[in-house]
């Protein structure tokens, strides 16, 4: 398999289709928002970008569920392993792709995982509690993955619930069976901190333009809740708050530039994160011309490949 990773705004879909093209093989999406249908322009499904010299490169694991949908690292795992086989079955190379550093690394590292009931009573303790003493709980567990859990109450008590379970499942996870072991060449894209911010706008800029505003108004016409919607990212939670009249159009737009580049930030400090854990991350220069990124990428996945036949 091949891995392409970047932040966000890094131009990663780009280079997985056109690797992709090159080598007979199929995407997998490792984002976790762009599962969802209907919400194309805030997870930044670029669909064009699957088109190469006019033809279609296949991907998976993108709008495969209802927008509401609850979804979890579990699910994804076990749909990522049922693309996987299906690409290899025909033959055909994968090319995991995103950005969400724990998607990636549940296959990469093969998180053991089970899926369990919710305990309630555990649920109801942490509702009654205040932000500020989930917070100090949550910052006392042992493993904080994402900041981006203090964002908000729900997250904070999501997070909380999963380390709770993942506690309680733990025999459970040592005796089920293990996620197998997938050789990867992982190839990252990188900019320079004030040029990747400038890509940032630009982009959020082009996402206000293609109607992304107009696209959250309809997913509340749908019944979304506003409160359920800032579940799911960035854009949706300013966005929300835009469209409900909480904040102003420009304070949505530079609260949410502000915060995504922030996100970017942490986003690379999960992958220098990866690398100190033994991850190798190829890393290639954004501010390269595509077609010289492209070939520089296709030359190590050529090496790769080659290095992986059986002597």
């Amino acid at each position: 398999m091949i891995t392409i990773l970047g932040p966000t705004a890094s131009g990663k879909t780009y280079l997985a289709a056109n690797l992709a093209s090159r080598f007979n093989g199929e995407v997998i999406s490792a984002d976790s928002r762009q599962i969802f249908r209907g919400m194309d322009i805030g997870t930044g499904k670029d669909y064009d970008d699957y088109k190469v010299g006019g033809v279609a490169v296949p991907y998976h694991l993108i709008d495969i569920e209802e927008p509401g949908t609850e979804y979890n690292i579990f699910r994804y795992q076990q749909d990522f392993l049922t693309a996987w086989n299906d690409i290899n079955a025909r033959r055909k190379l994968p090319f995991l792709c995103g950005g969400s550093g724990m998607y990636l690394e549940a296959v990469l590292k093969g998180y053991r995982l089970v899926s369990a009931k919710p305990d309630v009573a555990f649920l109801r303790s942490l509702v009654e509690q205040s932000d500020e003493e989930l917070e100090l709980l949550l910052r006392k567990q042992r493993k904080l993955h994402n900041i981006t859990d203090l964002e908000n109450r729900q997250r904070m008590i999501t997070a909380l619930a999963i380390e709770h379970q993942a506690r309680l499942n733990e025999q459970t996870a040592n005796e089920s069976p293990a996620f197998p072991k997938i050789a990867s060449l992982i190839i990252g894209i990188s900019f320079p901190r004030g040029l990747l911010k400038k890509r940032i706008t630009e982009r959020l800029e082009k996402r206000l333009e293609l109607g992304m505003m107009e696209e959250i108004r309809h997913l509340i016409s749908l019944g979304i809740t506003p409160e359920r919607l800032m579940r799911y990212g960035l854009e949706y939670k300013f966005g929300a708050r835009y469209v409900t009249g909480e904040i102003s159009r420009e304070e949505m737009f530079q609260s949410l530039n502000r915060a995504v580049h922030q996100f970017a930030k942490r986003q690379m400090t999960w992958f220098r994160r990866m690398e100190r854990n033994g991850f190798y991350i190829h890393w290639l220069d954004g501010r390269l011309p595509p077609e010289q990124m492209i070939e520089v990428a296709v030359t190590q996945v050529a090496e790769y490949n080659k290095s992986q036949i059986p002597r």
